[in-house]
C-alpha cells in the first residue's frame, strides 16, 4: 500500500513537519526501517537510532524537532504508531460466525447470539455461554462454566469445571484453567491428596496468556481481578485472591492462598511464597523471593525481596567485594596478623 505522510497524519490527528507528500508503503521499527517505510519514536533516548534510520518518516512525541526527516508529531507515538500499523496492514477478513458441526456442544449448553464456535471445540453440560464469543480448535470447556459475552479463547485452551470467565476476557492457546490445586496432607506414609472443591473465577478485560495455570481453589474460588493482563508460563496457585489491573509476567509462581490489591505489578521469574499479601501498586523486581508481606507502594527486589533501595546498596556493595577483600588483607599484614586465606 502507497499513502501520503499528511494521510496517516490525519489518521492519528498528528502534524507533519516536512513534506506531506511524503510516500509511505509500510511501517517497521527503527532497526529494520528503510526507504519508503515510516518508524516511530517514543522518547528522545533513541534520537540517534532516529537520525541514523533510512526510513523516510517517523511518529514522534511533540518534543521532537524535525531534523532532516519527515516527522508526525502527536502526544501518543507509539498508540499513533499501532493505528499506522493496522491501517498499512488491513484488516483480516472476519472468521465464518455460526457453530461448526465438528464441534461438540452438549444439548444442555446454552449459547449465546452470533457465536463463532470452531471445529472440535467442546463444550461440557449446563455450560452458559455469552454473545459473540469466539471459541478456536481444539478448545475445551468444562460443564457448568459460565463464560461472559464478547469472550475469546484460543486453540487447545482448557477450562475445567465451573470455571467463570468474565466480558471480554481473552484466554491464549494451551493455558489451562481450574486444574487441582497442588494441596496434600502426609498420612500413613503417603502424600493423600486434598480434594480441590472450589473454582476459578475470572473478570471482565482480564488476558491470560498462552501456556498459563490458574489452579481452582480447595473450598473457594480462586480470583482474578478485572483488568488484570498476565503473561505466558504464569502460574497462580490455589485460593489466590488477585485484585484489578494487575500486571503479572512471564514466569512468575505465585504459591497458594496469596493475594494482591490492585494496580500490583510482578516481573519475571518472581517466585512467591504461600499466604503472601501484596499491597496495592506495589512493584516486584524481575527473579525476585518474595517471603514477606510487601507493603502498599512498595518496590521489592532480590531474593528474598527486599526494597528496591536496600537492595541496589547491597549489589553496589557486591562489585566492590574483591577490592575491599584486598585491603583488609593488607590491613592485616600492616597489623601482623595471620590471613587464614594465603
Amino acid at each position: 500500500m502507497n499513502i501520503t505522510l499528511q494521510t496517516l497524519a490525519d489518521l492519528v490527528q498528528g502534524v507533519v513537519l516536512g513534506d506531506p507528500q511524503t510516500v509511505i508503503r509500510s511501517a517497521k521499527t527503527l532497526q529494520e526501517a528503510n526507504d519508503g517505510d515510516i518508524t516511530f519514536l517514543e522518547n528522545d533516548k533513541k534520537l540517534p537510532q532516529l537520525h541514523a534510520s533510512k526510513a523516510s518518516a517517523a511518529v514522534v512525541g511533540p518534543a521532537i524537532p524535525l531534523n532532516g526527516k519527515a516527522l508526525i508529531q502527536t502526544k501518543d507515538p507509539l498508540g499513533a504508531f499501532i493505528a499506522i500499523v493496522q491501517h498499512l496492514h488491513g484488516k483480516l477478513p472476519a472468521l465464518p460466525a455460526g457453530i461448526d458441526a465438528r464441534a461438540c456442544i452438549d444439548a444442555s449448553a446454552t449459547i449465546g447470539a452470533a457465536p463463532t464456535i470452531m471445529p472440535l471445540a467442546v463444550v461440557g453440560a449446563g455450560t452458559t455461554i455469552g454473545e459473540r464469543c469466539l471459541i478456536h480448535p481444539g478448545v475445551v470447556i468444562g460443564r457448568n462454566c459460565k463464560i461472559g459475552d464478547d469472550v475469546t479463547i484460543y486453540p487447545n485452551a482448557v477450562l475445567y469445571d465451573g470455571v467463570e470467565i468474565g466480558d471480554r476476557s481473552v484466554i491464549h492457546a494451551n493455558a489451562v484453567i481450574g486444574a487441582d490445586g497442588f494441596g496434600y496432607r502426609f498420612q500413613n506414609g503417603r502424600h493423600v491428596k486434598v480434594p480441590q472443591l472450589g473454582t476459578v473465577e475470572i473478570g471482565a478485560d482480564v488476558e491470560i496468556g498462552a501456556c498459563s495455570t490458574i489452579d481452582r481453589g480447595t473450598f473457594q474460588a480462586t480470583r482474578i481481578g478485572a483488568g488484570t493482563k498476565i503473561d505466558n508460563l504464569v502460574q497462580v496457585a490455589h485460593n489466590c485472591q488477585v485484585g484489578k489491573h494487575n500486571i503479572f509476567v512471564s514466569q512468575l509462581g505465585m504459591a497458594g492462598s496469596c493475594s494482591t490489591d490492585d494496580y500490583v505489578v510482578i516481573a519475571g521469574q518472581v517466585g512467591i511464597a504461600d499466604l503472601i499479601h501484596i499491597g496495592a501498586g506495589a512493584t516486584i523486581g524481575a527473579k525476585s523471593g518474595v517471603t514477606k508481606d510487601v507493603p502498599a507502594g512498595q518496590r521489592m527486589l532480590g531474593a528474598p525481596a527486599t526494597p528496591e533501595r536496600d537492595q541496589k546498596r547491597v549489589l553496589m556493595t557486591m562489585d566492590k567485594l574483591p577490592e575491599i577483600r584486598r585491603d583488609v588483607r593488607k590491613i592485616k599484614q600492616h597489623l601482623g596478623m595471620v590471613d587464614d586465606e594465603s
